[in-house]
């Protein structure tokens, strides 16, 4: 005889022995203590590793332990030391004088923690390099689009900078770019460190300036002044058309295609729009870099009467001769922040000072990797920065 299946009834399980529903914010919460996250240096010289070591201090973190060298043939070689495998990595990266090398030297730690299996990859990126090559110019390329897509195949997944030299640059990526403002940092200088602040004026050495300065200015209270023209022609201006002899009428064109009298393009002499007289002149601006167009700013603010004069900016590259150019000129104080590492400069020429900006870095590494909104680190801050 067959034997009889005895079916029993499904168990059921007390409420009081169910496992409590967990939300979204919470799962998401053990996630990130779970995977955790590290901060890498990815520059090769100990004078750009400043700002990682203040940022990592600031978040109670250790720097990653990572090598990274050039061999005796020029390549770049990069060993992680530890395992990465799960977590948020960032990689700080400040751009010293030798450009390319740092840029090579991001994009294989990039791909070093990619194939690592890191879960993000952020690169913070204070100064973006080749932001000034963002628009087309004669027969030349967009190369900070190149680098852009560079960054993104090498395996980057977000990017934290601050004041790129056009906000437009953040459409060049594929992944979020977060462009943080040094406009707080530098404001508070100003009310802090000149004296008798309130008799200043906000300058824009030229009028593409004007809209950063006009922010300063509404938030200080203080007035506004623009310089416009230029003082004499250069070579580069010679080369950009604008003395090229205009388009002759009864030149030989298609039959049909009449093209209007193209006009020369001339600048006018320098002017200063707005009063400095017996006031502080201080001159804002992102990058400082090639400083001869603030020396001959200053040089004018000076005949025009200002008794002092600053120079503000986010970027302080400073390449070539500008240390000993500053302390020769009528300029009092130049102020940057160390998005850039400047400390053979500041031996060169005293009046070059430092704002530390790792502040915010370090908030919005913070903020990122647990899940925070980054709205708090835009208060009272305005487009135009």
């Amino acid at each position: 005889m067959p034997k009889k299946l005895l079916l029993l009834p499904p168990l059921s399980v007390s409420s009081a022995f169910r496992a409590p529903r967990v939300s979204a914010a919470a799962r998401l919460a053990m996630n990130a203590a779970r995977t955790g996250y590290r901060v890498f240096s990815a520059n090769s010289t100990a004078a750009c590793t400043e700002l990682a070591k203040r940022i990592t201090e600031r978040l109670g973190a250790e720097l990653g332990k990572s090598v990274v060298y050039q061999e005796t043939n020029g390549e770049t070689r990069v060993e992680i030391k530890e395992s990465v495998r799960g977590q948020d990595v960032f990689i700080i990266q400040t751009i010293p004088r030798d450009v390319n090398t740092a840029v090579m030297e991001l994009l294989i730690m990039a791909y070093a923690l990619k194939t690592a299996c890191a879960r993000n990859i952020i690169g913070v990126i204070p100064y973006f390099p080749y932001s000034k090559q963002s628009k087309m110019r004669k027969r030349g390329s967009i190369v900070c689009k190149l680098l852009a897509s560079m960054l993104a195949r090498a395996g980057l997944t977000h990017i934290i900078t601050m004041d790129l030299h056009q906000k437009e640059i953040q459409g060049f990526f594929s992944f979020p770019v977060d462009n943080l403002r040094a406009s707080p940092f530098l404001l508070q200088y100003i009310q802090e460190e000149i004296p008798n602040y309130r008799n200043a004026v906000i300058v824009a050495k030229s009028p593409d300036a004007a809209k950063r300065a006009q922010s300063y200015a509404e938030r200080l209270r203080l007035g506004l002044a623009v310089i416009h023209g230029e003082a004499q022609c250069t070579e580069l201006d010679m080369d950009d058309g604008r003395h090229s002899p205009p388009m002759v009428k009864n030149a030989t064109v298609h039959p049909g295609l009449e093209l209007p009298l193209m006009m020369a393009k001339e600048k006018p002499p320098i002017t200063v729009v707005g009063d400095v007289g017996g006031s502080i002149a201080i001159i804002v601006d992102d990058i400082i870099d090639d400083v001869e167009s603030f020396v001959a700013a200053a040089e004018i603010l000076k005949e025009r009467g200002a008794y002092k004069i600053y120079v503000m900016a986010t970027h302080g590259i400073l390449s070539a001769e500008a240390p000993r150019l500053i302390e020769e000129s009528s300029i009092d104080e130049v102020v940057v922040t160390n998005t850039v590492p400047h400390e053979v400069q500041k031996l060169q020429c005293p009046k070059i000072k430092t704002v530390d900006i790792s502040l915010i870095l370090s908030e919005a590494i913070r903020r990122i990797h647990n899940g925070e909104s980054m709205a708090y680190l835009f208060r009272n801050i305005t487009v135009d920065d």
